[in-house]
């Protein structure tokens, strides 16, 4: 029996000292949520203030665009956002994209993946439409499974009926 209490005693000790561990210990210098600190100049794919690294594509370029309930048409907003993706791939030239298509959880799983494959599938002939090589760009759906917003609410469902475009290593690589 009192073997069990050391044991029971060493059990707690370890998962005390695995909470201890913050964010930045766990998920390197991001969070969780894969956020960089606000005094943080350099992410994980190079500077935000380079304009040719993945980080400023992230952030200064926009790496994704929403669709309207149901849909896999391109709103005025999405295109506009994608011709500025278009425009840094068309600059970046080492760079391969792959779209992400993703919906809400509302449906069927296998009609939300049908709906994220459509949903890449636009932005992809969008992006091939502004003169890029179909060679550079493919298209994966995750349909509901990769939610952003985890709600049972328009504001969540809103945030995850989107197509993410993801940025690869280079061409040459």
């Amino acid at each position: 029996m009192k073997h069990y209490g050391k044991i029971a005693l060493i059990i707690s000790a370890l998962a005390l000292s695995a909470c201890a561990k913050t964010n930045a210990d766990r998920f390197g210098a991001e969070g969780a949520d894969g956020a960089y600190g606000a005094n943080d100049a350099y992410g994980a794919n190079g500077a935000y203030g380079d304009p040719s690294s993945v980080g400023y594509f992230q952030q200064a370029v926009g790496d994704r665009v929403l669709f309207e309930v149901d849909q896999s048409t391109l709103t005025a907003a999405a295109q506009s956002t994608l011709d500025a993706q278009a425009n840094w791939l068309m600059t970046n030239n080492d760079y391969r994209a792959v779209i992400e298509g993703h919906a809400d959880e509302q449906g069927t799983r296998e009609y939300n993946i049908a709906l994220g494959a459509r949903r890449a599938t636009s932005v992809r002939d969008y992006l091939i439409a502004k003169g890029l090589s179909p060679a550079r760009i493919e298209i994966v759906s995750y349909g509901k499974e990769r939610p952003i917003a985890v709600c049972s609410e328009e504001s969540c469902y809103a945030q995850n009926r989107r197509a993410v475009t993801v940025i690869a290593g280079g061409l040459s690589s």
